[in-house]
């Protein structure tokens, strides 16, 4: 696996992204929706994505994380060239190194909160009930721990949210990509999320990348990127005045 730089990387970067391109297909015509962005991720911040939507936001994520392919450029997570890597050896990458929060919980819906909780530690071959019992804790964190025993039908929408975020941190991950973590959650409940994603995702070896409309969090930020149709206008520690 290539852990070499590539140029202008800082080699302790957590993400550094150069020259991302992505195009999709409508039926003849093509449709770039990044234009060569560059940008560096840093370990020990939360950084937040924002702009409209069909600005590029969750495909630049997603491209960012190993989930979409780039049609143009390199990204490295931690030094490693995720898109040199092997189908296997990408899951494993992203198992090892990567939480997800989705727009779509995406839990499971034959297992109980605690279980879906627990999928990577599982997945990482840790006996069940360990796995359970460590899921349960942040469960308890993010105050549903009383739900632990609850199938997704069960639950609420802001506590099926929960459920996808205490899966996201479960195995400590050392970066942490979320996509409107507080979109279904009411003002104390966000912050109580965005407290914990602190907590365990922001450190001096490990990083959380935020999508969100949400401007009751962007306070908790810190650095911003802006995107406008595919590029990137704006990158500092507060929101430009105009959004």
């Amino acid at each position: 696996m290539d852990t070499s730089a590539i140029g202008g990387c800082a080699p302790e970067a957590a993400i550094c992204a150069r020259g991302i391109v992505r195009d999709f297909e409508s039926g003849q015509t093509t449709i770039r929706v990044l234009h060569g962005i560059d940008t560096d991720i840093k370990p020990g911040e939360m950084t937040y994505v924002v702009g409209e939507s069909g600005s590029g936001k969750t495909t630049l994520i997603s491209i960012m994380c190993g989930i979409l392919w780039p049609t143009e450029g390199e990204v490295r997570v931690f030094g490693t060239d995720i898109y040199s890597l092997s189908d296997s050896e990408l899951v494993n990458f992203r198992l090892n190194n990567i939480g997800f929060i989705f727009q779509q919980y995406n839990l499971i819906p034959s297992i109980d909160a605690a279980a879906n909780a627990a999928v990577p530690l599982i997945a990482q071959g840790m006996e069940i009930e360990e796995a359970r019992e460590k899921a349960k804790v942040l469960l308890d964190k993010l105050n549903i721990g009383d739900q632990a025993d609850k199938l997704p039908s069960q639950l609420s929408g802001g506590q099926q949210q929960r459920v996808a975020i205490a899966r996201a941190l479960v195995h400590e991950p050392r970066l942490v990509v979320c996509d409107e973590p507080t979109a279904a959650l009411d003002a104390n409940s966000g912050r109580r999320v965005m407290d914990l994603l602190r907590e365990v995702a922001v450190a001096k070896d490990r990083a959380c990348i935020i999508v969100t409309h949400d401007n009751r969090i962007f306070d908790l930020a810190d650095r911003i990127l802006v995107l406008e149709d595919g590029e990137v206008t704006h990158d500092g520690t507060e929101m430009p005045e105009d959004h």
